[in-house]
């Protein structure tokens, strides 16, 4: 993917904002970023639109900006001399997606079938905007074209919120989810940037579905692991699962080594829906990783150690 088709895809939710003022442009960008959502779709439904992007693009050089609702070519090269890293349009039109792709821009165009996503691709559109989402079929439409049109990406917008964005991003093909519903326009006009950020934190937490998902216990040899798989089985009422390296205990929420492993005392296995989206935010947090631990499959990452130990466990991220 070129760089801002992977930036969008590791953000993973992309709210999208119609202003009434510029005044409200950086305290809501502002909040959205401390929310964990460093992106934002400014739609041009509002006069102030481009006015916004280019403040935001001055102020706040590390948001990526989206302008949305381009109409017209004249909005599009509005939208990109002001600073906009995308433009998006509510349905496929030719002539404005050609346009921003021979000016050197990223054009995501509106979708809803697979003759209109289909051209869009052919004409060199890495990323599609799949809208209005939930009236066209939503994810499972998706499934059924993404057989046939394999180098699809997708960014969903349209009657998506918190309770149903997991099942679009679950998809592969899914680089993104987009809506209002975290900067809600009661809030914008209350200047409840709190609320905000805290919905923002919400929608993150829940995209990226962190759980713990085992533990696993260093011990000096064979031996020793499975006295302590016998000792954790017996307490917990667990079935014991042998293995070649370790020795599993319950439905795997136990991984007894079979030798030393990484980490002082053993290792804790988080899960979460996307290794990649995982390591973004919690970077952001000030979390560090070790490259060299990565494991990808399918170009994405499946497994991933945190640099540092906790408690003397090592850490590392697991796809679910």
């Amino acid at each position: 993917m070129n760089p801002i088709a992977e930036k969008i895809y590791e953000i993973g939710i992309v709210p999208v904002i119609a202003f009434n003022s510029v005044d409200e442009a950086l305290p809501l960008c502002r909040a959205l970023s401390e929310g964990g959502l460093s992106a934002a779709e400014v739609t041009f439904r509002t006069p102030c639109a481009e006015a916004c992007i280019r403040l935001i693009h001055k102020e706040m050089p590390d948001m990526l900006l989206g302008a949305g609702t381009v109409l017209t070519v004249d909005q599009a090269d509005r939208a990109m001399d002001a600073g906009a890293s995308f433009v998006v349009s509510p349905g496929f039109d030719p002539v404005i997606t050609r346009h921003v792709i021979e000016k050197g821009g990223i054009a995501m165009p509106g979708t809803s079938t697979a003759g209109e996503m289909q051209q869009a691709m052919n004409l060199g559109c890495e990323a599609i905007k799949f809208f209005p989402a939930e009236a066209n079929g939503g994810v499972a439409m998706l499934r059924d074209i993404g057989a046939a049109l394999k180098g699809a990406r997708w960014i969903c917008t349209g009657g998506i919120n918190i309770t149903n964005l997991r099942n679009y991003l679950d998809c592969d093909q899914v680089i993104a989810v987009g809506g209002t519903w975290m900067c809600r326009c009661d809030a914008i006009k209350a200047g409840d940037w709190a609320q905000i950020t805290a919905a923002c934190k919400a929608s993150v937490d829940t995209m990226l579905g962190l759980h713990l998902a085992h533990i696993g216990i260093n011990s000096k040899n064979e031996e020793e692991a499975a006295a302590t798989a016998s000792l954790l089985a017996g307490l917990l009422n667990m079935k014991v699962t042998p293995g070649n390296a370790s020795i599993f205990v319950g439905k795997r929420e136990f991984e007894i080594m079979k030798q030393p492993g990484r980490g002082r005392n053993g290792h804790i296995a988080i899960g979460c829906t996307n290794v990649d989206r995982a390591i973004y935010h919690l970077s952001r947090r000030g979390v560090r990783f070790d490259p060299d631990s990565k494991k990808v499959q399918n170009g994405h990452t499946t497994f991933c150690y945190l640099a540092d130990e906790i408690g003397g466990f090592a850490i590392h991220l697991l796809r679910d």
